[in-house]
Formats: C-alpha cells, sequence, structure tokens
C-alpha cells in the first residue's frame, strides 16, 4: 500500500494555497481506494468569514478535498505524472450528505473508492470523517482533460 507525504501530493495536484485541500495520503491502492488526510488549523482563510463566532469548514471544501484525494488516485491508477496541461475536473456531484461540523482541531480523513471509470471520466464514492463519525459523504464523478 502505497503513502505520499505533502512533497508527493503537490506532484500530483495543481492546487497550492490556500486551495491545497490534502496534507497527506495514508493509504492508496491503485485503480481501487485512497485514504487521505486533512488537518483543519483555525489559521484556515475561509474561518473569518465562515462563521466569525462558530468556525466550521465550508462543506463545499469537504467535498472539494475528497475530489483532490480522488486525483491523486486517478493519476497514479494511470500511472501518469500530470503536467501543466493536466486537469482534473467536476463532471457531476451526486448525493451528498453533510453528517456533522467540521471544525479548527479537526482531522479529515477522507476515503474515495473508483466506483467505474471509462476512458477519462471516473466515478467515486467519497466518505469524509472526524474522530471516526460521517462529516460527509457524496457520490463524485471527474473528467481528467488536457489544456488546449
Amino acid at each position: 500500500m502505497t503513502t505520499l507525504d505533502i512533497n508527493e501530493i503537490v506532484k500530483y495536484l495543481p492546487h497550492r494555497y490556500p486551495f491545497l485541500l490534502v496534507d497527506r495520503v495514508i493509504e492508496l491502492e491503485e485503480g481501487k481506494r485512497v485514504v487521505a488526510v486533512k488537518n483543519v488549523t483555525i489559521n484556515e482563510p475561509f474561518f473569518p468569514g465562515h462563521f466569525p463566532n462558530h468556525p466550521v469548514m465550508p462543506g463545499v471544501l469537504i467535498v472539494e478535498a475528497m475530489a483532490q484525494a480522488a486525483a491523486v488516485l486517478s493519476f497514479k491508477t494511470m500511472g501518469v505524472m500530470p503536467d501543466e496541461n493536466s486537469l482534473v475536473l467536476f463532471a457531476g456531484i451526486d448525493n451528498v450528505r453533510f453528517k456533522r461540523p467540521v471544525t479548527p482541531g479537526d482531522q479529515l480523513v477522507m476515503e474515495v473508492e473508483i466506483v467505474n471509470s471509462k476512458r477519462n471520466i471516473y466515478k467515486y464514492h467519497g466518505v469524509a470523517r472526524v474522530d471516526g463519525q460521517v462529516a460527509a459523504e457524496a457520490d463524485l464523478m471527474c473528467a481528467l482533460k488536457t489544456k488546449s
């Protein structure tokens, strides 16, 4: 089983601060699943506005974090290193459910499984947990594109 630190992750994702939402990959089975971690801190740029007296990680960013983990899994599965012309774009998001808030100090553990792939379209099921409790889950569809 493969693990990746932040230095390896940035080789597979074009995202950078403040939008890089995967800190570590703790398990990766090519063609199957990835387990990745996002350490949530009070220093996140969205907390001053979401919400000033009760900081909560926006749900859309939890879904984005799962998609970033999925992108790493897809590139590793295909055996390719993305370049400046590679993009992974959302093609669809279904069945999203938020079960508990994610707040500063939480460690968001995301497990994303490949459900299906055809050409450069991947379907995944993702679950994000904090302390073993489901925070969010979603079915994601992403397209791997080359910029023209």
